[in-house]
């Protein structure tokens, strides 16, 4: 048994075309946030530990869909979400439509350790958040030059647009994304947390797939796996609980059980996830053009992809 780390930056219609300044900061946040986590797991810190502190970091990066980067509402304002689960004792935590708090994965976990409930939304969430006395920053803070642009192309054809959709304009602009991450450390403990700014233009109060227990996160003695795509369809695909029910109850690999929720579950061009195994395996699999992916494994494997 070994430990390994998935993470993700969000999947969809990458271009391949992607210019160097945008493919190359994304790729470096997720080298440094890879070796973050596998540091923090080689140091004796729990899966749960590891999640949430690579997930924050990723959350503070502006190059990504969450957090400092989160994409803008049809009014023009910061909805965030975020879930984190911990395998073994299917504990969880999840939070919707949060404006103001920094990191909505801490606030997520808080929620799973200090509360009676799973799941806390809007203004319950954000009340919650200062009484626990949570980093909070103004809404503006997490508005970024890049993704009021976004917001008006996506208007401008009326469209709601999925992770990394082309701009309507023909330039080379490109979309933000989800981010996720997946460990299993060295004493078979598993955990996933995803965290989310959702769609371009989605309406106020959307709720995605992101702190949907069972579809954009899931966790179990099994597996641990997180989602990104087009959230409508990954709920609808279940594609987080699917994963560890073929394991389970068809007995499939990690890997086959990805493979198939990916290619006949979730429609074509809508869904990518990062799973581990209580064992330490790890897949990365997505039925879009890309997916910002880094892995590593006890046994030295390392992996970081786009296409």
């Amino acid at each position: 048994m070994g430990w390994s780390i998935a993470l993700h930056g969000g999947a969809g219609d990458i271009p391949r075309s992607l210019p160097p300044e945008r493919r190359e900061p994304r790729e470096a946040a997720l080298r440094r946030c890879l070796q973050i986590g596998v540091e923090a797991i080689e140091s004796g810190r729990s899966s749960l530990d590891v999640v949430e502190l690579v997930v924050r970091e990723l959350e503070d990066n502006p190059h990504f869909n969450a957090g400092k980067g989160s994409v803008l509402t049809s009014n023009g304002t910061v909805e965030m979400e975020a879930c984190i689960m911990d395998g073994n004792t299917k504990k969880c935590g999840a939070v919707s439509g949060v404006k103001r708090v920094k990191n909505a994965i801490s606030l997520a976990r808080l929620v799973m350790e200090r509360t009676p409930h799973i799941y806390l939304a809007f203004d319950g969430a954000e009340e919650f958040a200062r009484e626990q006395g949570v980093e909070m920053v103004d809404p503006t803070e997490f508005i970024t030059a890049e993704n009021i642009s976004r917001l008006q192309q996506a208007k401008e054809v009326d469209r709601v647009q999925i992770d990394y959709t082309p701009p309507p304009r023909d330039n080379d602009d490109d979309q933000l994304s989800t981010v996720g991450c997946v460990a299993v450390d060295g004493f078979g403990n598993l955990a996933a947390a995803t965290s989310t700014g959702g769609l371009v233009n989605k309406m106020a109060g959307r709720i995605g797939d992101t702190p949907v227990v069972g579809a954009g996160t899931y966790a179990n003695g099994l597996c641990a796996v997180s989602a990104t795509g087009k959230g409508e369809s990954i709920i609808r695909a279940t594609v987080g609980r699917d994963v560890a029910a073929l394991m389970e109850y068809r007995g499939m690999s990690l890997e086959e059980a990805a493979l198939y929720v990916v290619r006949e579950s979730a429609p074509p061009g809508t869904a990518g996830l990062v799973a581990v195994s209580a064992t330490g395996e790890v897949t990365m699999q997505f039925n879009t053009t890309g997916m910002f992916r880094a892995c590593a494994t006890e046994d030295g494997y390392t992996e970081v992809g786009i296409w």
